[in-house]
């Protein structure tokens, strides 16, 4: 049977659903007009983010324009559009290369080396600055911790060859203390320990500067209780602090999982010589021989998306692992 009343019905449901089209648009337009109205009382504060966003543009986004050349045998006289395909041929190569485990195995080395060894570090360091009670000297120390950091890497790296030297600083000391002289750089299986150490040594304070300001934001009232129920600065500092910096710990971890094949090339190639080049020739200072100074862009872009898709890969993952077992994530 057909419903007599359907067509008087029909009407009352049409403006029914008008009526709400016409808020939601009303809803829209009024979310848009406080959006305006609330940019231009802070666009001084966009103001500030943009050489971030222009730099971010400018050499994140910008550069991927390139990435065709990972898959075409690029000529200068051809251009890049011009130059012809040849598909995977460059990461076959690349693969097939005798160099390839060797360097995979010194870039993964050193990356998981710097991180057992360089991400506690920060982390123990401000916790202990953080019950430093006499502020002179907890300041000298921030200030001895993180004046290294502003050194530059050629300035850094021309320090460590000197001071390591068979007739530096340290085997001077080494044989005032009757010891004999020890040969840092002639042994090409120190690299490893030079290159990750002196960066711990560079970077523990200027890591911490975090950590410190998330330990300053812990309410006094908390410690206070602890105190009051008995408890020791271990224990305070184990179920208390420790705790409140763990969603930056994971954050920071994330984002250096991200950076495992991403060693830059500067310390590396500053610190090599041909006595520790077994040990010292990574990914990256490959690709600058044979990107820079060697002339094969195709190659070398070919390389280096490699490594971007294998950070990639472990952000993502390190990420998903992270967000079930803490419930913290990048996203």
């Amino acid at each position: 049977m057909v419903d007599e009343n359907l067509p008087a019905r029909i009407p009352i449901v049409w403006s029914w659903k008008r009526s709400g089209m016409e808020n939601m648009m009303k809803k829209k337009k009024r979310a848009g007009f406080n959006s305006m109205r609330m940019l231009k009382k802070t666009w001084v504060c966009y103001l500030f983010i943009l050489p971030m966003v222009l730099y971010v543009v400018l050499f994140s986004y910008l550069p991927m324009y390139g990435i065709q050349l990972a898959f075409k045998d690029y000529r200068v006289s051809d251009g890049i559009w011009g130059s012809a395909w040849v598909g995977l041929k460059h990461f076959k190569t690349f693969f097939e290369s005798w160099q390839f485990k060797n360097m995979l195995w010194n870039t993964l080395s050193l990356s998981l080396y710097s991180l057992v060894a360089g991400f506690p570090m920060p982390i123990i360091f401000a916790l202990i600055l953080n019950y430093v009670t006499h502020t002179r000297l907890k300041k000298t120390a921030q200030m001895i911790t993180y004046a290294p950091h502003f050194i530059s890497t050629v300035v850094y790296c021309g320090m460590i060859l000197i001071f390591l030297a068979s007739d530096g600083i340290v085997n001077q000391f080494l044989m005032l203390l009757g010891m004999e002289p020890a040969g840092f750089l002639s042994k090409p299986e120190n690299f490893r320990h030079i290159y990750v150490w002196s960066g711990v040594l560079q970077n523990i304070g200027w890591g911490s500067i975090m950590y410190i300001s998330v330990l300053t934001s812990v309410g006094p009232e908390l410690h206070e209780a602890a105190t009051v129920d008995g408890a020791t600065r271990f224990q305070r500092l184990l179920y208390i602090d420790l705790p409140s910096i763990v969603p930056t710990m994971v954050i920071m971890l994330i984002m250096r999982a991200g950076e495992i094949m991403d060693l830059g090339f500067e310390k590396a190639f500053l610190l090599q010589n041909s006595v520790n080049l077994d040990y010292s020739e990574i990914i990256s200072t490959y690709v600058y021989k044979i990107g820079i100074q060697g002339g094969q862009f195709s190659y070398s872009a070919a390389i280096g998306l490699f490594n971007n898709v294998i950070n990639l890969l472990l952000l993502v993952a390190v990420n998903r692992i992270a967000r079930k077992v803490s419930d913290v994530s990048l996203w």
